[in-house]
């Protein structure tokens, strides 16, 4: 009987090892298209002006809804963050399908989303995720013109005006942004906060990361293919497909995992049978996990969660059933499934060659970001003491007061968080370069600003 145990547990240790390294590997796998997707993300934040956002989105025409797109994919973030960001958006006059629209392009039709896709799914999931999200974004216009609107948005919006405690003024931007690309891409404060904004990313998803990683590789070793096909359908023609793109987004909703964490994942589920139209539907289904239901019912009310939930699920699965559709017609649905997602040991590849490439331009990065300050980087940013968010000061969606200094947020989430522990985020290590006032308000990159130039700036 000892033995039966001890030879059970071994094989638990086992299955444990070998899921850890699964993801660890598949993290091996995508670390390059991880820093450069990161990189230019950073660059694009940090160069492209969101100055005339909320002016552009005061409906959902197609004009607003292609704009709302542009910025989305702009303004890359984590699906807490861009639901902060439609908040605001919404709050400063943005139609309110528009602000959704541009969620759905900011944590959906991203560089890095489609850089690691291309490496753990192939290039055809890279190629969906772009034709799904268009095909989303407009089923997101004409559905939620006619059900998110009338007195459900006029209440939501009263609900977020009463419940606002400041309201910062409208951005036009920094200076760079304003200047000519040649401009930009000369200025070493320009790259310090493209650096800044990169690293801040990586800081702000670093929990869906490694979550993601690492629940991937239990899925993939672990869970025995009769437990997909269960859960998933198979043999039945197109009512697997219908299944398949109902059940991918509930998966979503219960893994908490959002953002590019969901990628991972996909490929274990593609691995374990899930059909094409499945993984597209649950990769988009970023923006319903349980976390952020919970979100949407403080901002706009339970009534209107609800309503977004069944509207983003429908959204959701039809986009990757017409997906599949597209591509199946064309040809261009895999016929292959991998039975490998990962390596099983290190090798000397191209995978290799280029991680050690881009870990030196990461480092190069890092270095940029620690001496920010020393290069010229824009004092008008903060970073987010819970999270690590790079945030607009001008545009931060939450805030809070905190021993005579202020600290910016880039979700009520976050700033929640950080009154409930005020002392063990607050009491984070002072970065290199930091001025120390007694006067100062909240640490912005590598410098303080005063109460006096602060005024000035805030109502």
């Amino acid at each position: 009987m000892t033995r039966a145990v001890l030879l059970a547990d071994i094989g638990w240790l086992d299955a444990i090892g070998r899921s850890l390294r699964e993801g660890f590997f598949m993290f091996w796998e995508t670390l390059w298209p991880l820093i450069l997707g990161f990189t230019l993300s950073g660059a694009v934040q940090a160069f492209v002006s969101r100055q005339a956002m909320q002016a552009k989105l005061g409906n959902h025409r197609p004009a607003a809804v292609a704009r709302a797109s542009g910025y989305g994919m702009a303004s890359s973030s984590c699906s807490y963050a861009a639901s902060a960001m439609g908040k605001s958006l919404f709050v400063k006059g943005a139609d309110f399908v528009a602000a959704l629209v541009f969620m759905v392009a900011s944590t959906n039709l991203v560089i890095e989303l489609g850089i690691v896709l291309i490496v753990l799914l192939g290039w055809q999931f890279a190629a969906s995720e772009f034709v799904g999200g268009v095909v989303m974004i407009v089923l997101l216009a004409s559905v939620g013109g006619l059900w998110l609107r009338g007195r459900l948005v006029v209440e939501a919006r009263q609900r977020l005006a009463s419940a606002a405690s400041h309201d910062h003024a409208r951005s036009e931007g920094s200076q760079l942004q304003r200047e000519s690309w040649s401009t930009k891409l000369r200025s070493k404060g320009g790259w310090a906060d493209a650096a800044a904004y990169t690293m801040a990313d990586l800081k702000m998803l670093r929990r869906e990361l490694v979550i993601g990683f690492t629940v991937a590789g239990f899925l993939a070793v672990v869970v025995p293919t009769q437990v997909w096909n269960t859960i998933f359908v198979h043999g039945h023609g197109d009512w697997t497909t219908l299944e398949n793109v109902a059940v991918g987004p509930l998966i979503a909703l219960v893994s908490f995992v959002c953002s590019i964490g969901n990628v991972p994942l996909a490929a274990a589920l593609w691995k374990g049978g899930i059909s094409f139209g499945g993984v597209v539907s649950f990769i988009f289904a970023d923006l319903i996990s349980f976390p952020l239901l919970l979100v949407y019912r403080r901002y706009y009310g339970t009534r209107m969660m609800a309503r977004m939930l069944v509207v983003f699920w429908g959204v959701m699965s039809v986009a990757g059933l017409v997906t599949e559709v597209i591509f199946r017609a064309a040809g261009l649905v895999p016929a292959i499934r991998t039975t490998q997602v990962a390596p099983e040991h290190f090798s000397w590849g191209y995978t290799t060659y280029l991680n050690i490439v881009f870990l030196v331009l990461f480092a190069l990065l890092y270095w940029a970001y620690r001496n920010r300050a020393r290069l010229g980087s824009d004092d008008g940013y903060a970073l987010d003491a819970v999270c690590g968010m790079q945030v607009e000061v001008a545009n931060a969606p939450a805030y809070t007061v905190q021993a005579g200094k202020r600290f910016y947020f880039c979700s009520d989430r976050c700033r929640v968080r950080f009154e409930a522990d005020a002392e063990r985020f607050s009491a984070k290590k002072r970065e290199p370069g930091e001025a120390v006032e007694s006067v100062s308000v909240p640490v912005t990159f590598g410098r303080t600003v005063s109460k006096d130039r602060e005024r000035g700036q805030q109502p």
